[in-house]
């Protein structure tokens, strides 16, 4: 019996420990610029991004125009995608800022509601994706992270799982038209 709980021990510490060192989005508050989604999303941006496998093999490349507006504290991003085999895809995010950094969101394809929030210069969001894949529709969990860089520059990673697997990555660069 001890032996197998040193070995239950031995085996959970990684595990453990890995969930120790993820970042937070309090580790963000105070750095700069700071970030403020309804100030940053209002306008055009480009996009231009890739998603990688588990291996880090890019599978595919894309980019995104989008039209961004708020009024008060609801906003609308509207995402026009082209990926690199030339189809199309299109998604409306319908955003809520609840107050002290803190956004909900909800989009087409998106099962239920997303939240989110901001601190210094990092946007954090979850959410569970709706992903067609050959025929069948697949339920996907984003870890998603976005970092401003200057006024027109974020760099955004997002990490796409399902049951605790990771799946693969998403990068992306945004660009805010002047």
């Amino acid at each position: 019996m001890q032996r197998r709980l040193l070995l239950t021990g031995a085996l959970a510490t990684p595990f453990v420990l890995a969930g120790c060192a993820s970042p937070q989005i309090t580790d963000f508050a105070g750095q700069k610029p700071e970030l403020d989604l309804r100030r940053y999303f209002n306008g055009t941006l480009d996009a231009y991004g890739v998603f990688t496998d588990r291996s880090g093999k890019v599978v595919r490349r894309f980019t995104v125009l989008m039209q961004c507006q708020w009024n008060g504290d609801e906003g609308v991003l509207d995402e026009d995608f082209t990926y690199s085999d030339g189809t199309t895809e299109k998604r409306i995010w319908r955003l809520k800022h609840l107050g002290d950094g803190r956004y909900s969101g909800t989009a087409g394809d998106v099962v239920g509601t997303a939240f989110g929030e901001t601190r210094g210069n990092a946007f954090r969001w979850g959410y569970t994706l709706a992903l067609p894949v050959d025929g069948r529709v697949w339920e996907v969990q984003f870890d998603d992270w976005m970092y401003l860089m200057d006024e027109r520059v974020m760099l955004n990673k997002a990490v796409m799982s399902k049951f605790g697997v990771r799946l693969g990555e998403v990068t992306l660069s945004f660009v805010k038209r002047t």
